[in-house]
């Protein structure tokens, strides 16, 4: 991608009030924002200053600090690849940048718990960005574990609680035309060819990878063929905001694995990138692991539509040749 416990009152009021004291709000048990505005912020610029030192430097372990999930993993492996091209670093990094950044926070019970910020960046200037931020416990630092770029005009409207908090929805048990913990199962089943049409809307995402795929299956020089698997638990749970007409915002992962056999004596030409995250000797074959990273918008169940990819954003995390 070129991706607390707080004690509110000062020593004065303790002394005039000397019943008061510090209130821990459980957020295990409690239904609680799960930060504050001012927290999300301060995640944000975290992400912003780390983001930019690592990519200057192209520091694949130093991304940990702020990134997990599919979007970690992904910015881990392509920083790897670059960083074994390129050990000095890219001093031609234009820095990240974010501009008129909106909080989406919910109220959640229990652990993890998550916001997603709604940004503009200086990498585009028509679409936005949504991150999604998680940690697993209260002293655990925020990370970006999905990142989605989707075009202006697409973003959708997010639903609010009375007190102007965004609304979470769960993995299973919802009103949606797909449950949010399985669209990463369904999604691969789908470009698997066994299912899913009825489900998902055509498009670059979808259709046309089904497409893509069939083309390339067979050439006069080599055969390729495909796997899929859902990515989930962890960082790579799904999450899922109600939006405004009723329907969901849902981020997921899933995986996707592609091995190229080719025809004896042919000249196999493998760009800089791959060739840095090759284990093996690629001599007939390469196999190829990517990890995607996806927001899909979910309607409501008995409508007549279908779930729409808003942001696809592939990366490749392991090379193996034989």
């Amino acid at each position: 991608m070129n991706r607390r416990r707080v004690c509110l009152g000062a020593a004065a009021v303790a002394l005039a009030l000397p019943l008061a004291g510090c209130m821990t709000v459980h957020g295990e048990r409690e239904n609680i924002p799960s930060a504050s505005t001012s927290e999300a912020a301060r995640a944000l610029a975290d992400f912003t200053v780390i983001n930019n030192r690592v990519g200057r430097a192209y520091d694949a372990k130093g991304i940990a600090e702020v990134e997990s999930g599919a979007l970690g993993a992904t910015d881990a492996a392509g920083l790897t690849a670059k960083h074994a091209n390129h050990p000095q670093g890219n001093p031609d990094y234009k820095p990240l940048a974010f501009s008129d950044s909106h909080y989406l926070i919910p109220r959640q019970v229990g652990w993890p718990k998550y916001f997603v910020v709604d940004t503009a960046t200086n990498r585009s200037s028509t679409a936005r960005w949504l991150l999604v931020f998680r940690r697993a416990a209260a002293g655990d630092p925020w990370k970006a574990s999905y990142v989605a770029a989707v075009a202006t005009a697409d973003m959708p409207k997010f639903a609010r609680d009375k007190d102007g908090y965004a609304v979470p929805l769960g993995l299973a048990g919802t009103d949606l035309l797909v449950q949010p913990g399985q669209l990463s199962a369904d999604y691969s089943t789908y470009l698997g060819g066994s299912g899913g049409s009825d489900v998902f809307a055509d498009g670059p995402s979808t259709s046309q990878v089904r497409s893509d795929r069939n083309a390339h299956a067979k050439t006069a020089n080599s055969v390729t063929q495909y796997a899929d698997q859902p990515a989930a638990g962890g960082d790579f749970t799904p999450v899922a905001l109600r939006t405004a007409d009723g329907g969901a915002l849902v981020f997921f992962a899933s995986r996707h694995q592609s091995r190229a056999t080719f025809r004896a004596g042919y000249r196999l030409s493998i760009d800089d990138d791959t060739k840095a995250l090759m284990t093996g000797t690629p001599r007939t074959s390469v196999t190829l692991s990517r990890l995607a990273d996806s927001a899909v918008t979910v309607p409501k169940a008995g409508g007549g539509k279908k779930v729409v990819f808003l942001s696809r954003v592939v990366g490749l995390v392991t090379a193996k040749g034989e």
